[in-house]
């Protein structure tokens, strides 16, 4: 798992792909916060808080980390590649969590220097340090464990097809459903009894309920068995190859 992991490490910072994600997401926050006039602007909205930032983030990363993990597994089936992995000592778990931790990582250093936000924002205001600092954790916390899920469906998008632009839209598709997708379904017509449960199952109410600061175990547990789910379907698409492979 480990060497997978370092070799996907290597490929984010041998290319640019690692110092794109985190340029791009960096550079598109620092724009809407900072330069492009509107309520979304720290300067205009004349409130020192982070508010842009943790509503902005879910949707960059809902196409950043699909860009990052479209080629994963896509890649390695088109040059035949996946096939010499399965002949090595590492099972198919250990190429998938040493994948998706490669990504967590790359998400994780692009969240790094957003502290620079959290400090001009700290400075900023009226009466400098008058910020929610539970607020801000919890909402930092929830950000990495959404993108973590991206990342985790990333990867399962990647192993359905050897066309990365395939897997990017699928995964960007998947994403947007775990995020947005059930509180809309919640709203149909015959399911009022059960909008509250159906709400729950996406993404957005956990990363909300993190961002008022209260990290509540049962916010954890949803993320963690989200990214277990995706991971093992990913490890049952990759099984079925390899005996495809066999016979």
């Amino acid at each position: 798992m480990f060497a997978i992991f370092r070799k996907e490490i290597n490929g984010f910072f041998s290319s640019l792909t690692g110092y794109i994600v985190i340029t791009v997401y960096l550079l598109v926050n620092s724009l809407f916060m900072w330069i492009f006039p509107g309520e979304w602007n720290i300067f205009d909205n004349g409130y020192a808080g982070l508010d842009t930032l943790f509503l902005l983030s879910p949707w960059i990363f809902l196409f950043l980390v699909p860009a990052v993990t479209m080629r994963m597994i896509a890649e390695e089936k088109r040059l035949g590649t996946i096939e010499l992995i399965f002949s090595r000592p590492i099972t198919e778990r250990g190429i998938i969590w040493g994948k998706y931790l490669a990504s967590v990582v790359l998400v994780l250093l692009a969240l790094l220097p957003g502290v620079i936000y959290y400090v001009t924002v700290y400075m900023l205001g009226e009466v400098p340090g008058n910020l929610d600092k539970g607020g801000t954790i919890g909402s930092y916390t929830g950000l990495f464990f959404l993108a973590s899920v991206y990342a985790a469906v990333g990867i399962f998008a990647s192993s359905l097809t050897d066309n990365q632009v395939i897997a990017f839209i699928a995964a960007v598709l998947l994403c947007f459903m775990l995020f947005m997708g059930f509180d809309s379904l919640a709203y149909l017509p015959g399911l009022k009894n059960f909008d509250e449960f159906i709400i729950r199952l996406g993404i957005n109410e956990h990363y909300k309920s993190m961002s008022r600061g209260v990290l509540d175990i049962r916010d954890v547990v949803y993320f963690v068995s989200v990214v277990i789910l995706f991971n093992e379907a990913t490890r049952m698409v990759l099984l079925s190859r390899k005996w495809r492979i066999k016979n």
